[in-house]
């Protein structure tokens, strides 16, 4: 009979698997909590940060419409220049095929590598707008300050240098993977029931708050789980590189880096009579690009073989989905056209990472989306703390509760006898 009894136990009890597995649920969620807490929240922030800017900022950012042509390219930059100063110099910009945009001006450098903080890794980041139409600095904003430029170093790193923050985020959200394959087969009912699947899908509002929370945590935690599994797996292509390249290697299915054909401007060539070569290229690249919703022109680096480098995106805030386009330097002449079809899955897949981070891929429902995940993953550390809080104190509650009754003396055992009678033990006194 010993032997029945251990047995039905051992039915009844739960396996050493789903022991480890509620272990590691609870152990990793308590350890990286605190910084999936911060990089979802963030990310919840951040998703919308164009429509907010752009409301906030909207004198800034936007002109007044004209049928007039625009200035040249290296005019407004150099009115760009000039408002930013000599000692900030452009390295980026961004036209907006759109007829009431300003467009932006971007100077950027990296500070003291070494620095704790990513402030002091940044020298300067800063944005001047001008009007195509007139010319005028619409403003000139300093970026290393901006709010949504801080919530994103916060998402990054958590405000630290990149090279330090970068491995905890990374590490954080690798935690969060595990948490979710964890969670998903904690929440996973062990009979399809009608009462089971009330309980996994259904959170019972009129509960006390402590069933609430438990299925806002179990509920809400299934519900997001494919999308936050996306998010956390796009965050980890910038966070390792090793993930990164598995990420390459499995959708291009091959484990040679992509090769592209490597141009130089030539340094014998001149320019045209009374044209500049970056006016040129630009031309260039809009009469070939009409559709194009925005055309961002890159830095030329010193070298006289380098070459002007400019992307035309088809997308208002999308950045996989564009031409990559080479110019001469010195005449401005096109040297180089890369398209979408001239990637390898790999790279295609990579250059998505962002837009899928944060749901532009899929437009405003896609925003929509990513921003309730965020959200509910910024939920689930504070609600999974709270379910181990009270089950905690209901374990105190219930040891502090039988402590009490022996010693008042108040604890009653009952044997059976040989015959099947129930016999009264006499309570047991501390003495």
């Amino acid at each position: 009979m010993g032997n029945d009894i251990q047995t039905n136990a051992k039915k009844k009890g739960k396996s050493w698997g789903k022991k480890l597995n509620a272990w590691l649920h609870l152990w990793l969620g308590l350890t990286s909590g605190i910084i999936v807490l911060i990089v979802s929240i963030t990310g919840c922030i951040f998703v919308f940060q164009k429509e907010i800017t752009e409301w906030v900022h909207h004198d800034e950012l936007f002109v007044t419409a004209r049928h007039t042509p625009v200035l040249p390219l290296s005019v407004l930059q150099e009115k760009a220049q000039t408002a930013l100063g000599k000692e900030f110099p452009v390295r980026s910009v961004f036209t907006y095929r759109s007829p009431d945009r300003a467009w932006e001006f971007l100077t950027y450098a990296e500070g003291n590598e070494n620095a704790l903080t990513i402030f002091g890794s940044t020298a300067y980041y800063k944005a001047a707008y001008v009007d195509p139409y007139t010319g005028n600095v619409t403003a000139v904003r300093d970026l290393k300050t901006d709010f949504f430029v801080i919530v994103k170093y916060l998402h990054w790193s958590l405000l630290l240098n990149t090279k330090y923050g970068q491995p905890i985020v990374g590490w954080a959200t690798f935690i969060f993977v595990i948490l979710l394959i964890t969670g998903l087969i904690l929440w996973w009912p062990k009979k399809w029931t009608k009462k089971s699947r009330e309980q996994s899908f259904r959170i019972k509002w009129s509960g006390n708050f402590k069933r609430v929370n438990y299925d806002l945590h179990n509920v809400l935690g299934f519900y997001s789980l494919l999308i936050a599994l996306v998010l956390a797996l796009t965050g980890m292509v910038w966070a390792f590189k090793w993930f990164q390249a598995t990420v390459y290697v499995v959708a291009s299915r091959s484990i040679t880096p992509p090769q592209h054909k490597e141009v130089k401007s030539d340094t014998l060539a001149l320019p045209l009579a009374g044209s500049n070569p970056l006016d040129v290229a630009y031309t260039t690249a809009v009469q070939q690009f009409p559709q194009a919703k925005r055309i961002g022109v890159f830095a030329t680096r010193n070298s006289n073989t380098a070459t002007i480098r400019m992307s035309a995106y088809w997308g208002k805030e999308t950045y996989y989905n564009r031409d990559d386009l080479q110019f001469d330097k010195h005449t401005g002449k096109l040297l180089a056209h890369e398209t979408a079809k001239d990637r390898n899955a790999g790279e295609q897949l990579i250059g998505m990472n962002y837009d899928i981070h944060v749901g532009a891929i899929a437009g405003l429902p896609g925003k929509i989306l990513a921003f309730f995940a965020s959200l509910i993953c910024a939920s689930l550390p504070v609600t999974g703390f709270l379910v181990w809080w009270n089950k905690g104190k209901k374990q105190e509650k219930k040891s502090k509760l039988h402590h009490q009754k022996r010693k008042q003396g108040e604890t009653t055992l009952y044997v059976t006898d040989g015959v099947g009678l129930t016999t009264n033990i006499p309570p047991i006194r501390n003495n």
